[in-house]
């Protein structure tokens, strides 16, 4: 019986220790491992200069869902080096500039916190490439929010996003430039997003719903007429 107790023991220590181990190894990414500094405002900078390419990366380190926020910087941060370094008869240095803006809401039915990156990346082609990438998290809820779970199930807010997105890409490019309705209406052409207060901002990347040529747009639309459809 007492061989039993203590090979019960034996097995829980050994349980323990490795669910230790297990803890330990599990700890957040830090700015560090990408080979960064971390400034007085906890902005992770991370800088690579070299004559063929220069690398210029930034965002806080303090959002909740880190994971995920590390895995794009650095999934980003070495795809351009993987290209960069490759030998080749470039005429100007290769260029990866990518910045993130915060945003936030209080407002009902939820607290959320965005954060949206901007990345500007020049590799030799006949023009740079600015594309986005958000990431959205329910406060009270501590979840990531998507573009499929922002609105109430059962709800089509599309048709009334579209209109107000048109709109504003109308006035910022100056002359109509329209938006077919099946980028307008598709969902997956919105999960780059912000929420604040009293608007919803989305961020379309070069090509996204419009030719390459009009560039990344950046749309805030008012919450008001899809408010009741939040989820």
């Amino acid at each position: 019986m007492r061989m039993s107790t203590l090979a019960a023991s034996l097995s829980a220590v050994a349980v323990l220790g490795w669910s230790g181990i297990a803890v330990a190894s599990a700890a957040p990414p830090k700015c560090t491992d990408l080979n960064g500094v971390v400034d007085a405002n906890q902005i992770c900078q991370i800088q690579v200069t070299d004559p063929g390419y220069s690398v210029n990366v930034s965002y806080p380190v303090d959002y909740p869902d880190v994971n995920p926020v590390f895995d794009y910087v650095k999934e980003t941060r070495d795809g351009f080096l993987n290209v960069a370094k490759t030998p080749d008869f470039r005429t100007m240095p290769y260029e990866l500039e990518t910045t993130a803006t915060e945003y936030g809401s209080v407002a009902a039915p939820r607290a959320t916190r965005s954060l949206v990156f901007k990345t500007y990346q020049g590799v030799g082609g006949a023009h740079p490439t600015t594309f986005y990438k958000s990431f959205n998290w329910d406060q009270g809820a501590a979840k990531p929010i998507t573009i499929d779970n922002l609105f109430k199930a059962g709800a089509a807010p599309y048709p009334v996003i579209l209109p107000l997105v048109q709109a504003e890409v109308d006035k910022q490019l100056g002359q109509p430039v329209t938006i077919s309705p099946g980028d307008g209406l598709d969902p997956s052409k919105y999960q780059n997003f912000a929420v604040t207060d009293d608007s919803l901002i989305f961020f379309f990347s070069q090509g996204d719903v419009l030719p390459e040529a009009a560039g990344a747009l950046q749309v805030a639309i008012p919450r008001g007429p899809v408010d009741a459809m939040i989820a």
